[in-house]
């Protein structure tokens, strides 16, 4: 299958896809297996999370470029090792009851919940230059043969381009937030990507349209209102991006 079949066909199952952020974030540390898996028991169609490199090449699951503000450890993903990131407490920072919860790798986050949810895997870069964190997640991909049920996204277009690459057949986002890496922009060029995933508050009647007549699929972020949810749905926009996914299941279905 093509990019544009695959995620023409994940998007076929609803009017519109709930994605859990980070999991369901706001009941369980963001970026975890407990967090995925609770989205999975709430109802959501998917997760959204986001992948970095660890210094010596495998694929975790955390938010910033730095583990301080989720565990009890501190420094640059990519400076880490994995059994260094395995040492950390990525759980008690959110609630005592998580005490002891791991970053997960990208592995264990298919394994665990793969066959049950799509799942948006965010690369975070912001760099001119890769890493490598576009080759780890390529290669862990069809390693779980996980390609009908996975989209790439980012706000770096210089990472889409890179991935596209690795691998044409998967389907990507380009994340969109106001002033956001406006500079690389226009390093997109005529790469040909699949959906779009703006801001919230960015998004209305022509936004939608003018997606459309581009055949971009769009999937917006972070709403945990019911009622912007009903809003956005109702404009038809094809994706919801929430923290709390069965308040949102509940207002647009």
């Amino acid at each position: 299958m093509t990019a544009r079949q695959r995620i023409e066909a994940m998007y076929s199952e609803h009017p519109t896809l709930v994605w859990g952020h980070r999991g369901a974030c706001a009941y369980a540390p963001m970026n975890t297996l407990p967090s995925f898996e609770l989205a999975a028991e709430l109802g959501a169609d998917g997760i959204e999370l986001d992948v970095h490199r660890t210094k010596d090449g495998h694929a975790v699951v955390v938010h910033d470029f730095t583990v301080d503000a989720t565990s009890d450890g501190q420094g640059h993903v990519k400076d880490m090792t994995l059994e260094e990131i395995k040492e950390l407490d990525a759980g008690s920072w959110f609630d005592d009851k998580f005490a002891g919860t791991k970053i997960p790798t990208l592995d264990e986050v298919f394994e665990s919940v793969g066959q049950k949810l799509y799942i948006n895997i965010e690369i975070k870069s912001h760099d001119m230059v890769s890493d490598g964190v576009e080759v780890v997640v390529a290669d862990c991909i069809p390693r779980h043969n996980l390609q009908e049920r996975v989209l790439i996204s980012s706000f770096n277009p210089l990472a889409l381009r890179r991935f596209r690459e690795l691998l044409p057949d998967i389907p990507i986002g380009y994340a969109l937030a106001p002033g956001y890496l406006r500079q690389l922009q226009s390093l997109l060029g005529n790469l040909s990507y699949e959906a779009r995933h703006p801001q919230h508050e960015t998004v209305d009647a022509a936004f939608i349209e003018k997606a459309r007549n581009r055949g971009y699929i769009t999937a917006t972020w972070t709403v945990n209102d019911p009622q912007r949810a009903k809003e956005l749905a109702d404009l038809g926009v094809e994706g919801i991006i929430t923290d709390n996914p069965d308040t949102i299941i509940q207002a647009i279905r």
